[in-house]
């Protein structure tokens, strides 16, 4: 008998699957697509209805030459890629490019079997063969839809970019908003005036306890954040406050409920990944691939917060047995709050969640780190609420009311199991008309704060909140904003450079639907009506692609090159003419205004970064290189600033600074 051929994208996924299925199958990778539209030419005709012509890339050759061969002496061939429209399309280009040349695919040929499922383990490998299906060619189109607009786009917008800017930069349908969702953050925090307010704090004394309340009330109208403007103003109510006494007018006690998180979705988890850990979306999608793909999380691409009924029974047996007073009655039932969310497929969680982080095997310690972080998240949606106690207390003295609220933890529930930060703070026991001993009153000064700048995680969270992109498209779309030089990440935050600024200006003014919000959401739902078989994938191009065609004929001559370069008050060494600093696709330079007659350069370091260099010469001073015994020094790489030696390029003598 001959083996079945299982057809996956990756080694590692290959591997674990292989544990599971007896000798009558053989597993192997298709290392992703096999087929691509080619990077050389648009590879789209327009005119035959948006008709992809799609190439097997260089890198690619040699694994369908292999593919071929299996499949010839198969007689069966499971086409087990992802189970979202990504791995669909895989699916189907894996089928397309390892059938007979002389023979048109088939979708309903009897020898490729598509199986889908959302974890690797044993059960559910098992089950997917059990119950092969044909491939889905609605979710295809969806994908294929996906591929031919962003082509359009992105091959017609960047030459443009490239000749109005300079060469190498980019535009892509979802990536050119989330860029000017960056920069409009920006342009908010520039254009930002504080404004100055005063709290006005008194702090009392009972029973050995000190507690402070702030005044919310004057003359029975409200005092609100910006409602003391001034220094004198403060002063004026706190003589009044020094005299009368303070009378405890009302002591609410009460509990508050503190209900867990659902599980983790794709958004969710690089949000928290990021908070949490300080990983990027990149790095966090990277590790949730490794721990899929080893079977120990389920799919790591999805915007459901549903978890299967097995898995919660599975957890809420765990929860009985480890923290018992913190299994609710029933099950928690959770709905998800993302536009367009494929309820089918199920939340991020543990494959078995008896494993804990400890017992992982294969996987380094960052993988770990994010495991538990599932791990924990995934157990905790199923425990009883936190119950916090609550006292809150308004003080009165004369025409001014004071408010001040305590808190503790009563009831821990799933804290104890993925704790957050709560305050908690005592207040001894008071009774209304009691006199309070005054031990403090200050006057605090503030000021309004611009808008946070986004991390990567707040990004993320905005594009899911405007229905912008899917899962699968966050870390990539942010990675590229990244790459492309547009935004650069200083102290978690994400900050647009000069080029961002006027890439995103000229698609604003000139291609305003390729930038607008509730456009891009829209294409969003679109593909997914082309993925429910509810419209064809071409009107949707169709419907993008003519007026967007129609807007670049007419506009394209009329903008106005930008001249990038930015003049230094400095001279030339070589030739006394003014320098210049240079952008290009590869970052910064020096160069010199008299090139090409003079053709010195010299790398570009910002001031911010030069400042950190010299502060760490001066405390590196008297260093010695320990192989040539010459001065060490700072010196700024293509990775950022390293120790050097100033005998460079004699000895390469380096060494990472510690901080």
């Amino acid at each position: 008998m001959n083996k079945a051929l299982v057809i996956v994208e990756s080694p590692a996924k290959a591997q674990t699957i292989n544990k599971y299925l007896g000798n009558n199958y053989f597993v192997t990778a298709s290392y992703g697509h096999v087929r691509d539209l080619p990077s050389s030419k648009l590879a789209v005709d327009v005119e035959n209805n948006f008709e992809p012509t799609y190439i097997i890339p260089t890198k690619s050759k040699r694994t369908v030459t292999n593919l071929k061969k299996l499949a010839k002496d198969a007689d069966s061939i499971y086409l087990a890629t992802d189970l979202d429209r990504e791995g669909e399309a895989i699916a189907w280009h894996v089928a397309v490019a390892i059938s007979p040349a002389n023979s048109k695919f088939e979708i309903h040929n009897s020898k490729f079997k598509r199986i889908t499922f959302s974890e690797i383990t044993k059960e559910a490998i098992t089950e997917a063969v059990s119950k092969p299906r044909d491939l889905n060619m609605e979710l295809v189109d969806a994908q294929q839809a996906r591929r031919v607009i962003d082509r359009l786009v992105g091959y017609n917008l960047s030459p443009l970019l490239w000749k109005k800017v300079y060469k190498g930069l980019s535009a892509g349908r979802v990536q050119s908003v989330a860029l000017r969702l960056v920069v409009e953050k920006e342009r908010e925090i520039q254009g930002f005036k504080p404004k100055e307010y005063w709290d006005i704090i008194a702090k009392f004394e009972k029973d050995k306890i000190q507690f402070e309340t702030r005044l919310v009330e004057e003359a029975g109208k409200k005092v609100d954040k910006l409602t003391v403007k001034t220094q004198k103003q403060a002063e004026e109510i706190i003589v009044k406050l020094e005299k009368g006494k303070y009378e405890v007018l009302s002591v609410d006690e009460k509990t508050e409920n503190r209900y867990p998180y659902a599980p983790f979705t794709t958004s969710t988890l690089q949000q928290e990944a990021g908070n949490r850990l300080g990983f990027s979306s990149k790095q966090t999608m990277r590790l949730a691939q490794s721990l899929y793909e080893a079977g120990y999380i389920t799919y790591m691409r999805t915007d459901s917060v549903n978890i299967s009924s097995s898995a919660v029974q599975n957890i809420r047996k765990f929860i009985s047995a480890n923290f018992k007073d913190a299994l609710p009655d029933a099950p928690r039932v959770y709905k998800t709050k993302s536009k367009n969310a494929q309820e089918a497929h199920e939340a991020i969680r543990p494959a078995d969640v008896s494993l804990s982080a400890d017992k992982l095997t294969g996987q380094d310690e960052r993988a770990a780190k994010l495991y538990d972080l599932i791990w924990r998240r995934a157990i905790a949606s199923q425990m009883k609420e936190a119950v916090l106690d609550i006292i809150e207390l308004k003080v009165k003295n004369a025409d001014y009311v004071f408010a001040g609220r305590g808190q503790s933890i009563k009831f821990k529930g799933w804290l104890e199991l993925y704790p957050e930060k709560i305050t908690q703070m005592s207040l001894p026991k008071l009774s209304i008309g009691e006199i309070l001993k005054l031990i403090e009153l200050k006057k605090d000064q503030h000021f309004t704060e611009p808008p946070a700048r986004y991390s990567e995680a707040t990004l993320v969270k905005a594009l899911e909140e405007k229905g912008i992109g899917r899962p699968s498209t966050y870390a990539p779309t942010i990675s590229t904003i990244q790459d492309r030089g547009y935004v650069i990440k200083q102290s978690g935050r994400l900050i647009p450079e000069k080029v961002g600024f006027i890439v995103c200006d000229i698609l604003v003014k000139n291609f305003s639907n390729i930038v607008d919000y509730d456009f891009t959401a829209q294409v969003e739902e679109k593909l997914d009506s082309i993925a429910e078989g509810k419209i064809k994938w071409q009107e949707v191009v169709r419907e993008i692609y003519e007026p967007f065609k129609k807007e670049l004929d007419a506009k394209s001559d009329s903008i106005e090159k930008t001249d990038m370069d930015e003049k230094l008050e400095e001279k030339c060494p070589d030739c006394d003419k003014n320098l210049i600093i240079k952008q290009t696709r590869h970052g910064k330079f020096i160069g010199c205004t008299g090139f090409p007659d003079c053709r010195y350069t010299r790398s570009f370091v910002d001031p911010k970064t030069q400042e950190k260099i010299d502060a760490a010469n001066e405390a590196i001073k008297g260093r010695k290189c320990p192989k040539c015994g010459s001065d060490l020094k700072i010196a700024s790489g293509r990775y950022g600033p390293f120790i050097g030696c100033s005998a460079y390029p004699k000895c390469k003598y380096i060494e990472r600074i510690q901080k």
